[in-house]
Formats: C-alpha cells, sequence, structure tokens
C-alpha cells in the first residue's frame, strides 16, 4: 500500500458548510482583486509595463487555489471554466485558463484517514475485507469526491470513488446561495480583457443542474450500468461496469479502465489523437441517438486514452435522457445547420421556443450564430480543428459580432442548455489534440443518411446493426 498522504490542516476537517462562511472567501478574494487591479492599473501608468500581467498571473494562481479548497459548486464550476479554451496562451484570459486547468485532474486531495473512514461508515465493513489492495494515494481528486486504485477478491481491478464528508449539504447550500454563484460568477467575468454578456441567472441555473445530479452516486451507478449495456463490446468505446455490492450512497466502485490521462495524450502521436477525437464524438453524438442518453460533461479528466485508438469514459454523474420531442429537435437543428439550411433551422427555432413570435430576427442571422455550432460539419472533410473552433461559440456570446448580436435575440429553452455546452467543450477538447474529425460522415451516419467510408465508421456502423440499433430519426420535413 502507498504511503499516507500528508494534508493541509483545512483538508483534515469535512467541507466547511453555512452560507456566510461559503460564500465570505470568494466574496473577500474578490474584494482585495478588485483593489489590486487599480493598484497595477496606476503602476502601470507610472511606467511599469508589466504591472497589470504580474497581477493576473498572481490572481489566476490564487483565484485556482481558493477554488480548489473550497471544492463542492465553487471548484466544479472552475473545472468547467477551466475546459473552454477562451483566448491565446500568453492573453489576460489565457492566464485564468491555465491555472484553472490544475483543477482538473490535481484538485487538492483529503487524506487517507478521512477516506477510510467515509468508506467503511458508508459500506459498513473495514477496507481489508472489502478489497484485497487498497491505494492509499489518490488517482485523482475533483470537486465531489477523489478517485483510488483498488483490487477486489477476485482479481478484477477497480476505482473507488469516495465522496468528501459534507460535501452534499455544501453543495445543496451552494445551490440555494444565490450570493454565492452570482459572486464566483462576476468575479470571473471581471477579470478577463472584456465582460461577457451574459444572463448570469441563467448561467448560474445551468451550472447548478448540471453539479447537482453528480452528488447521487447511486443515481450515477445506473448510469454507468445504462451506458455500458448500451456500448456493451464496441470496438473503440469503452465503458466500466459498476460494482454495486462496493457502492453506496458516498462510495461508488467500479471496473478499471487503462489508459493515459489528458495531458499524455496531448502529446501522442498524430494519428492516435485523430482516433480518439473520433471516438469521442461517436460517444457523445450516438447515445441520444441509439438510446436517447446524453452525457452532458465533456471534461477530458474524464476520459482514459487507450494507446490502441480506444477512449475510456469513466464520469457519468451528469446524464439526462431527453424527451422524445427535445431528442427529435436537436437532431433537426443539428441536421439543418450541417446541411446548410437556415429556413428549416428558423422554423425549428420558432417551434422549441429559441425564438419569440414577434422577434426581428431573420432566418439567415440565425443562421449566422448556428453555422459556429456546426463548423465541422460545413468545411472540407476531415475537419482540422483549430483554436478559432474552439473560441468561435465562446466569443459569440460577448463580442459584437453578427453572430453574437443574433445570439442575444435569441432564447436559451432549459432543455437545450446543455448543447451549446458539448459542442464548446468538444471543440477545445479537439483543437487542444489539434485533431482532424471526418464530422460530416458522423453525422451522416449516425442520422442514417449515409454510408461510412472510414475505418472507424465503418466499425461502429457494424457494431449498431450487429445490436440491431437505430440510426438517428425521419428528421426531414
Amino acid at each position: 500500500m502507498s504511503e499516507q498522504i500528508g494534508p493541509a490542516p483545512e483538508q483534515r476537517s469535512t467541507i466547511r458548510a453555512g452560507r456566510l462562511r461559503r460564500t465570505a472567501p470568494i466574496a473577500g478574494f474578490a474584494a482585495r482583486a478588485a483593489g489590486g487591479r487599480i493598484v497595477a492599473g496606476l503602476r502601470a501608468r507610472g511606467g511599469d509595463s508589466e504591472a497589470i500581467d504580474r497581477f493576473h498571473q498572481r490572481t489566476a494562481e490564487r483565484y485556482a487555489e481558493l477554488l480548489g479548497h473550497s471544492k463542492g459548486v465553487l471548484m466544479k464550476a472552475g473545472q468547467i471554466m477551466s475546459t473552454y479554451d477562451v483566448d491565446p496562451e500568453g492573453s489576460v484570459a489565457g492566464a485564468y485558463h491555465q491555472a484553472l486547468q490544475r483543477l482538473q485532474a490535481d484538485a487538492p486531495p483529503m487524506d487517507y484517514e478521512t477516506a477510510r473512514e467515509t468508506l467503511e461508515l458508508d459500506l459498513g465493513k473495514p477496507i481489508g475485507e472489502l478489497f484485497t489492495e487498497f491505494s492509499q494515494v489518490p488517482m485523482a481528486a475533483a470537486s465531489i469526491g477523489q478517485v483510488h486504485r483498488a483490487r477486489l477478491a477476485d482479481g478484477r481491478d477497480v476505482v473507488v470513488k469516495i465522496q468528501y464528508p459534507g460535501v452534499a449539504q455544501a453543495i445543496h447550500d451552494d445551490l440555494a446561495n444565490t450570493e454565492l454563484l452570482a459572486t464566483f460568477l462576476k468575479l470571473g467575468t471581471a477579470l478577463t480583457p472584456r465582460a461577457m454578456r451574459t444572463d448570469q441567472r441563467a448561467t448560474a441555473a445551468e451550472i447548478s443542474e448540471r453539479i447537482a445530479e453528480e452528488v447521487d452516486y447511486r443515481n450515477e451507478a445506473r448510469n454507468i450500468e445504462m451506458f455500458a449495456e448500451l456500448y456493451c463490446d464496441h470496438p473503440f468505446i469503452r465503458v466500466p461496469d459498476p460494482i454495486p455490492e462496493r457502492s453506496g450512497d458516498h462510495v461508488l466502485t467500479m471496473t478499471y479502465l487503462d489508459g493515459v490521462d489528458w495531458a499524455k495524450a496531448r502529446t501522442a502521436d498524430q494519428d492516435l489523437r485523430n482516433a480518439w477525437a473520433h471516438a469521442i464524438s461517436y460517444f457523445a453524438f450516438a447515445a441520444y441517438r441509439h438510446s436517447n442518453l446524453f452525457n452532458a460533461d465533456p471534461h477530458p479528466g474524464n476520459y482514459r486514452f487507450g494507446m490502441d485508438g480506444t477512449v475510456g469514459f469513466v464520469d457519468f454523474g451528469c446524464v439526462k435522457q431527453f424527451p422524445e420531442h427535445i431528442r427529435r429537435g436537436v437532431l433537426g437543428l443539428i441536421r439543418a445547420a450541417g446541411d446548410g439550411d437556415p429556413d428549416t433551422l428558423f422554423e425549428l427555432l420558432h417551434e422549441y421556443g429559441f425564438v419569440d413570435a414577434d422577434s426581428d430576427l431573420t432566418a439567415a442571422e440565425a443562421y449566422e450564430w448556428w453555422s459556429l455550432m456546426a463548423v465541422g460539419l460545413l468545411t472540407e472533410q476531415p475537419h482540422h480543428y483549430t483554436h478559432e473552433d474552439s473560441t468561435g461559440i465562446i466569443r459569440s456570446l460577448y463580442d459584437s459580432s453578427d453572430a453574437s448580436i443574433a445570439f442575444r435575440k435569441m432564447n436559451v429553452p432549459s432543455d437545450w442548455a446543455m448543447l451549446s455546452r458539448i459542442n464548446m467543450g468538444m471543440y477545445s477538447i479537439f483543437s487542444a489534440m489539434d485533431a482532424s474529425v471526418y464530422s460530416r460522415e458522423i453525422l451522416d451516419v449516425l442520422d442514417g443518411v449515409g454510408e461510412p467510408y472510414t475505418e472507424l465508421g465503418r466499425k461502429h456502423v457494424e457494431w449498431a446493426r450487429a445490436r440491431s440499433l437505430p440510426f438517428g430519426l425521419d428528421i426531414r420535413r
């Protein structure tokens, strides 16, 4: 067994609860950051050309550290922000992006004794009776809990997710504490070069909905079981099996999936990176064609990249099953955007509540923004994902482009909030991989309107047909 971790003092206790205690650190940081920015501006005007850069670099590091120790909603929100490629390296926003990326895999862990006590209390047995081997050092520590390697008596290698003590109550308090999320969002936008003109209540509601689902480990176990059944024997998508007899309210055990992490994946051979990008695309888009399941967390820390080109998916805390009429609308909008059909797109936007009846938005203007969502489908194939692809959607939320103007004239119905998150997250991952993807083939194959012409496409179709899984719907009008 591995050497015990030496935790920081604040990590030995359970997560601090209570509205005031949870809000005070971020509010105090916001006040200090505002003052520091003023001082840096004065120094810059006095001739210190690097004062503002130094301020943002220090602030970014402290911001990430604060969120890492906060656990719960604040840390999870920081992780979500870290997956979006906002600005190039060297920019002000880039400093925050780089600092927040540490939250993807290097969150401050709880000490082993606390983890062991939590596990034994939840499962009702000593750890030695539950596992023949158990690593005291976590392989990953995140916002809700941390993950340890272990082995069962039957020889299976497993991973064990242990929820931080008190995190469920802290998250409940956080989600009820509108001041906390508002302060977080205001701080995050104010520190960027250009403040995003967004509905902070809507943004907070989306974050809250995503995070609230992740505390329920029994629900996640059911999600894993559904995805494991769906993707059983898939040629390049791997899903773990849950271990119900070693899982509870605060502990979740599943079979171990081998593979390298995100940091190593980014430096792998280009052909491997392309294969991984295709696997992620099929996983993200095939589930709600084949079974109406939608995994809403495109976080690179949730993937295990196999050196054979496969990808293992290990986090299922945030899964949604679309109502059938919503799934039909999703497929129709993606199809219309990918086919360059602004009239059909505009009709669907009205039907599903994106555009009010009295809006002066035109079909051409609406398509200006939705074409950003379909960028991988509208170019020569394979589409080579670049930084501009990953930032295009986000920039449209706050710049003065035609797409931005169109976006601000549209509504975002609550059932649709995850769709842009998936695209933004995936485009960020693909651009970081410098990947080339046959996005058009994937769309046509999954919608059942075309035959595959790549090896991976043929493998997926062969697998799906062997299992008699459906392809898309009759979405053409």
